[in-house]
């Protein structure tokens, strides 16, 4: 097997990966010296020769009055001539400016198919040097960057991405990406890209729900299977950036890391900083193709579980909210083990003297009038009904009324001669700290072995304020960097200890969603808003990054706790069924008919989990609640199809669905009545779905399966 890295000479090199080759090398200014190196290019795969050639085509010319090239830089400095948004941007003293030397180039073999090159560089005066890391693999179209930078002086980061990435010349661009709330995350948009600088950030300490850290950008005319995309992610879970140059001679860049503007990261002699990685994605098979390449690059290199079936999950909270009784958990329990529900999670309410949210985040004991014996009998009569058990738990929140609070005031993230701001009534912990962690580890360990736990819902619930530690000075912005790896820290630790927990990341809704917070839990909670028709546009964007499997998704009563919406169980259903299947409404409440309907959709579920959750996903058809759609899973000789009409006297076009992605040579049974159709006349002729029928009620769906034969 060819190896990934191709030398093309002592200052270029080829990047290959299945699909595409990145070319890169350095660029010496014969009069400064300088070192710039550069993106040539980044595309459709080419072989050695062809890569090769690539580096010898002529640069375009530049007016005396026109800017510098630095879009194509892999990580322009401050300083120089040069005038975009900076990749890196570092202070020496009162000099604010990096001029680099290139030292030497590294290949390393990192087995299993992967290799590595670092490019290294150091500053023409100061002891300062700069790694820029590129790691393919020959399993996937992702590209790897990260960058290091190394200081033997005192020196003020201001600035310091993963990498920039250059987007070759097209006669328009278009970006794609989400934009969100509370409520309603991961909202796509399309739009033509402006010319100048566009930036996508969150300065919240935290992913945040109202952006996401991905882009992609296309020439304008890409479809959901056709054309050419490219597309950037960043790997991390705190405040992040990407930012956009549109330059007005054409070109784009993408430069992409953690941190957020007006953030200074203090290093001193012998520190190195390591940055998240920023991942690159090309395709010339549209959309769906580049979301499929993103699933199997989660799926192969970033979820700690990918291989296991996630079990159907029953959650307390809306049944009970704050009002938790063993009692009532049993006989929720028992109904849910009774439809089916193989995995029942305890949420807020257990702990302190939690009776509302204004108290007791931090004091992670039972809560003493409730559970005056503690929770183990319970946990023990929830696995006699046959299902394993989990529990929420917020551990980076604290509340001023709690005892943790009344010894450990220090603990919260705070500002010496500053008040300290409440949002929900808590504060945050400092997960930069040893001590911190160390708590967390502990009673966390105790929780999961005391209670022989299977499963943490880990809840992150607010934004940092006041992001300080007064008491080591040096720290004070290095705070945004830290807290977020000591989070990863203290779950990698716990995971360590019980190998067989489960760790699904919430954050108040979908403010913590991103391929860092992922390579430590094994789903995430997109969105508090349960409503399907809404569902539908939150989990159609989540799809554009994110496997199914990672994507836990309930059914809820109705009229909707949020939107008071109403529309019936099977929909609901079959909503959720394009995730982790969970339920989350008041079971004590809903009709015999409606738990043995119930029954019979999580039986339907269990027959098709495997293909949805680590099948190629295909999203057919319209848009997603507005009109008629459906998304497709392909798994092995299984096709899954959930079809969706949420507006019953739609007319609207298509009137038949056509499926995607199966051998058009071979036959497949429908399920329902045994008929068979091969798969050209199934992709070119399409089924004509009942959901689909011109009239009929409001919120028609249905599941279709086929077999391949």
């Amino acid at each position: 097997m060819p190896m990934p890295v191709i030398p093309l000479d002592d200052q270029h090199w080829a990047l290959t990966t299945p699909g595409s080759t990145y070319v890169i090398g350095v660029v010496i200014d014969p009069e400064t010296g300088e070192a710039a190196p550069r993106q040539t290019y980044w595309g459709p795969r080419l072989g050695p020769e062809a890569a090769r050639q690539v580096t010898d085509l002529p640069r375009r010319h530049l007016s005396s009055f026109s800017t510098p090239a630095e879009v194509e830089e892999l990580l322009p400095v401050d300083g120089g001539k040069r005038w975009g948004a900076p990749s890196l941007q570092v202070a020496f003293g009162h000099v604010r400016s990096v001029e680099l030397r290139f030292v030497r180039s590294e290949v390393r073999d990192e087995g299993d198919g992967a290799e590595r090159l670092d490019l290294v560089l150091a500053d023409a005066h100061h002891p300062f040097e700069v790694v820029l890391s590129v790691r393919v693999r020959a399993d996937t179209d992702v590209i790897e960057r990260w960058t290091t930078v190394r200081t033997g002086t005192d020196a003020a980061v201001t600035r310091l991405d993963s990498g920039n990435w250059f987007v070759p010349d097209a006669d328009a661009y278009r970006y794609s990406g989400v934009f969100g709330a509370w409520a309603e995350e991961s909202q796509l948009q399309r739009g033509p890209l402006p010319v100048g600088e566009l930036v996508f950030t969150s300065r919240q300490g935290i992913t945040s729900h109202i952006a996401n850290p991905w882009i992609m950008i296309d020439a304008g005319e890409t479809t959901e299977e056709h054309g050419e995309v490219w597309g950037l992610a960043l790997a991390w879970s705190g405040s992040w950036r990407l930012t956009t140059t549109h330059r007005p001679e054409g070109g784009v860049s993408v430069s992409g890391g953690f941190g957020h503007d007006g953030v200074r990261w203090t290093l001193a002699p012998g520190e190195e900083l390591v940055t998240p990685p920023v991942l690159g994605l090309y395709t010339d098979g549209g959309f769906g193709a580049a979301s499929r390449a993103w699933h199997e690059y989660a799926r192969l290199h970033v979820l700690p579980t990918p291989a296991e079936e996630r079990p159907v999950l029953y959650n307390s909270w809306e049944a009970t909210t704050f009002a938790v009784t063993e009692a009532h958990q049993l006989a929720l329990a028992k109904t849910a083990a009774s439809i089916g529900v193989e995995l029942f999670v305890m949420d807020d309410g257990w702990f302190g003297r939690r009776d509302d949210d204004t108290t007791s985040l931090g004091d992670w004991f039972p809560h003493r009038e409730r559970f005056p014996e503690g929770l183990r009998s319970m946990f023990d009569g929830i696995r006699d009904l046959g299902m394993s058990t989990g529990l929420w738990v917020e551990p980076e929140g604290l509340s001023k009324e709690s005892e943790l609070y009344r010894a450990h005031p220090d603990w919260a993230l705070h500002l010496e001669h500053r008040r300290r701001d409440e949002k929900r009534q808590q504060l945050v912990l400092n997960f930069a700290r040893e001590d911190v962690r160390e708590w967390a580890v502990g009673w966390l360990d105790g929780l999961v072995t005391e209670l022989d736990l299977d499963y943490l819902k880990w809840d992150m619930n607010r934004p940092f304020t006041q992001a300080g530690w007064p008491e080591k000075e040096q720290s004070q912005d290095r705070i945004w960097i830290e807290h977020t790896r000591g989070v990863y820290q203290v779950m990698a630790r716990l995971r360590e200890r019980h190998p067989g927990l489960r760790i699904e990341s919430c954050s108040g809704g979908g403010g913590r969603v991103d391929l860092g917070i992922l390579r430590y839990t094994d789903e995430v909670w997109p969105s508090d808003n349960t409503d399907a028709r809404d569902r539908q546009h939150i989990q159609h964007g989540f799809s554009q990054l994110y496997p199914a499997s990672a994507m836990s998704a309930w059914v809820t009563d109705t009229p909707n706790p949020t939107t008071r919406r109403t529309m019936p169980l099977r929909y609901r259903f079959h909503v959720a069924m394009a995730g982790v299947l969970g339920i989350g409404g008041n079971l004590a409440e809903w009709t015999s008919g409606e738990l043995e309907a119930a029954a019979e959709l999580i039986a339907q579920y269990k027959h098709v989990r495997a293909t949805v959750q680590h099948g190629r996903q295909y999203r057919l058809a319209g848009t997603p609640g507005a009109e008629r759609s459906a998304v497709q899973y392909v798994h092995g000789d299984q096709v899954a199809v959930l079809v969706y009409n949420p507006l019953g006297n739609a007319k609207r076009a298509p009137r038949r669905l056509r499926l995607t992605g199966l051998d058009p040579e071979a036959q497949y049974e429908l399920e329902r009545d045994g008929s068979r159709w091969y798969g050209a006349t199934l992709m070119a002729a399409g089924i004509r779905p009942a959901a689909w029928e011109p009239i009929g009620p409001d919120y028609r769906s249905e599941l279709v399966v086929f077999r391949k034969v």
